[in-house]
C-alpha cells in the first residue's frame, strides 16, 4: 500500500466531510438517548462504505471511456458548479 496516498485521499475525505450534512445527520441521530450509539457508528460507517465503493466503481468505469485529464476537468467544473450553487442560494 502507498502510504502518501492513503494518507492524502483520507485527509481529503476528511477534511471534506468534517460538518457536512452526513456528519450533522450522525450527531442527531447520537443525541437520541434511546438509540445505540454503536448502532449509530456502525450504521453511519457502513453507509460512508457503501457510497465510497460507488464512487470508486463509479471512478473505475469512467477511467475506462474518459481520460483521466478530462476527468479532473470534469471534476472541477463540478466542484465550482456546486460552490456557485451553494453561494447562489446562501
Amino acid at each position: 500500500m502507498d502510504w502518501k496516498i492513503f494518507l492524502t485521499i483520507f485527509a481529503a475525505v476528511f477534511i471534506a466531510e468534517l460538518g457536512d450534512k452526513t456528519q450533522l445527520a450522525t450527531m442527531l441521530f447520537a443525541a437520541d438517548k434511546e438509540v445505540s450509539k454503536w448502532t449509530v457508528f456502525v450504521a453511519a460507517s457502513a453507509a460512508l462504505i457503501v457510497a465510497s465503493a460507488i464512487g470508486v466503481l463509479a471512478g473505475s468505469l469512467l477511467s475506462e471511456y474518459i481520460n483521466e485529464k478530462y476527468l479532473h476537468y470534469i471534476a472541477g467544473v463540478g466542484f465550482i458548479g456546486i460552490g456557485v450553487f451553494t453561494l447562489y442560494n446562501a
